[in-house]
């Protein structure tokens, strides 16, 4: 147990002032409450306001792409972005596994089925090398579009995940998908902040989302967003999630099936106050994460590392543990003294409803998922210019 004691005075001492040490918890210094003041006075508290207006630009400013769009969670948003792409009833997508099951879930919403493609150890996110193998075993292109050559559906889109904010290797995922005239949907739920060769992530593919639920490195309560550089696409998703209406000074006409997904003003005015504090919390963080690759490297505990080329936000660090049983001990060991630490999550396939999905042999999927824990990794205010 000489290990887990180690690792756990680690942690306290970095948050030695913190009565209970959360995963991550948000963290509201900034103009929160003057902008949420701001919002109720003006009555606008809904999907309609000058801070949804302001902060889609700052999204897309921020991320380098040319539109964002507010939305109202990130499961929203990963959904509409499929349906952006082309994707429909009985078509696939490949995604991975080792993800939280809002991306699975969201190809179903659409009415279509995952596939589940293996990730590459280091970066915790899809192999691009697992991803052309199962489409060279796998797949056929008519048309310029793929398909599946077993099932005959269409693959009609790939989504791939940025897992816990590492870069995964986007770029020869895109050059893949690009072979194979496969559209990417990127899942930056957790990469805000995170680039490869300083291109932020989310803006390498088609469509990128995000997420701004109450545990990201900033919240707007629930929240998340949409980017793209494809004019037609952002138009298309603006108009959809605000239930497609037509604008007219008093007529109800809805031109199509809409959505109710836009963010409210209230919502959209926390999270500009917390955009304007994020790049002195991603300075916070990267802190925390030096501290604890020091710390760890000493005790011969391993930490995981942004790859070459890459720079992460480090949303949440990740210990990698001997085995399944370690690990297991050391979560109860260290949530039995107070410090919250998680496991990464279930499998997909391990899930009901995930169960019969086609996939393939998932071998680093499951080496991540039986030694793979989270420890605290929120915004240290000891460590901010208050």
């Amino acid at each position: 147990m000489q290990n887990f004691d180690d690792i756990v005075s680690i942690v306290k001492h970095r948050f030695k002032n913190q009565n209970s040490i959360y995963l991550h918890e948000p963290c509201f210094i900034g103009n929160e409450k003057k902008y949420l003041n701001s919002c109720i006075d003006s009555s606008y508290v809904s999907s309609i306001g000058e801070f949804v207006s302001s902060l889609e630009k700052e999204i897309s400013s921020y991320t380098g792409s040319n539109y964002g769009i507010a939305m109202v969670n990130g499961t929203s948003a990963l959904s509409i972005a499929l349906k952006a792409v082309g994707v429909k009833e009985t078509d696939e997508v490949i995604t991975q596994a080792l993800t939280f099951v809002a991306t699975a879930n969201a190809i179903v919403y659409n009415g279509a089925n995952p596939i589940f493609v293996d990730v590459d150890i280091d970066t915790m996110g899809l192999s691009p090398t697992a991803l052309e193998n199962f489409l060279i075993d796998n797949a056929i292109v008519r048309e310029n579009h793929c398909y599946n050559k077993i099932s005959g559906n269409k693959i009609s889109a790939c989504l791939p995940m940025h897992t816990f904010g590492f870069p995964a290797r986007i770029e020869e995922i895109v050059s893949i998908c690009k072979k194979w005239f496969i559209p990417i949907v990127e899942d930056a739920a957790e990469a805000l902040g995170s680039y490869k060769n300083n291109k932020h992530m989310g803006a390498f593919g088609d469509v990128g989302v995000f997420s701004f639920n109450g545990n990201k490195i900033i919240t707007s309560g629930g929240g998340g967003a949409i980017i793209t550089n494809d004019k037609t696409k952002a138009t298309w998703i603006k108009h959809v999630t605000t239930t497609a209406k037509k604008s007219h000074p008093f007529n109800y006409y809805h031109d199509e099936l809409g959505y109710n997904y836009r963010m409210p003003n209230l919502n959209a005015a926390l999270l500009s106050a917390q955009l304007e504090k994020l790049d002195e919390f991603l300075i916070n963080k990267r802190e925390t994460a030096l501290y604890y690759k020091n710390a760890f490297n000493a005790i011969g505990i391993k930490l995981k590392w942004e790859t070459a080329g890459s720079r992460a936000n480090f949303w949440l660090n990740c210990l990698e543990m001997e085995n399944k049983k370690y690990r297991d001990q050391f979560l109860n060991f260290s949530n039995a003294k107070g410090i919250m630490t998680r496991p990464i999550w279930n499998l997909m396939f391990d899930l009901p409803m995930y169960k019969d999905c086609i996939m393939d042999s998932q071998k680093n999927a499951r080496f991540l998922a039986d030694r793979i824990v989270n420890i605290p990794s929120g915004i240290n205010p000891d460590f901010l210019n208050l």
